[in-house]
């Protein structure tokens, strides 16, 4: 019972959170709500006993946009007001009747979510976790070493394209300092 109560109440919150993200002029504010609405999508995956994706939802994506929103912090103007106007009706219906159609299959899914099977059948006295261990390193070990080593060939080349502009340093180097106090004196 407790369960259900907490299924539609962080439904609607989702729900409500992401039409903010979408609706919000202010670009503080969409980024609070999507923050939000990540942390209550781990609450599902809580819900439905994958402790395991509801931390990797936490750490992963929740962190990801709070990273985000710090860049947003920094670099937008939070009190300048954006003027949108959207006169394509047309759009605007589709769009809508697209949404509705999404909330009707999201809550007619517990209903026929008993005829679902799943692929990998949980595993006698071992956890969440570990289950995701077994089928991440049996079946799915190659994609994972790939990722793994397109991740560091990504890392490595943001750290040669980052050294490259660092062949001298701006904070030993005086005369940068004379060159910036030249340039805002001429200002």
């Amino acid at each position: 019972m407790y369960e259900l109560v907490a299924f539609y109440l962080f439904s609607a919150l989702t729900i409500g959170l992401f039409s903010i993200t979408v609706m919000s002029k202010n670009v503080l504010y969409a980024m609070t709500s999507l923050a939000s609405a990540m942390v209550l999508i781990s609450g599902f995956f809580f819900l439905l006993g994958a402790e395991f994706l509801g931390v990797v939802q936490l750490i992963v994506y929740v962190g990801a946009v709070i990273a985000l929103y710090s860049f947003a912090m920094m670099f937008f103007d939070a009190t300048r007001d954006i003027k949108e106007k959207n006169t394509n009706n047309g759009l605007v219906f589709l769009l809508g009747g697209l949404s509705a159609l999404v909330l009707v299959l999201m809550f007619s899914a517990p209903i026929f979510s008993e005829n679902i099977q799943a692929l990998y059948p949980m595993n006698e006295g071992v956890g969440n976790a570990q289950d995701v261990g077994m089928v991440l390193f049996t079946k799915y070990l190659v994609p994972f070493e790939v990722a793994a080593l397109m991740l560091l060939v990504a890392m490595i080349a943001g750290i040669i394209l980052a050294g490259k502009k660092m062949d001298q340093s701006l904070t030993e180097d005086m005369d940068a300092d004379d060159e910036i106090m030249i340039v805002k004196d001429e200002k």
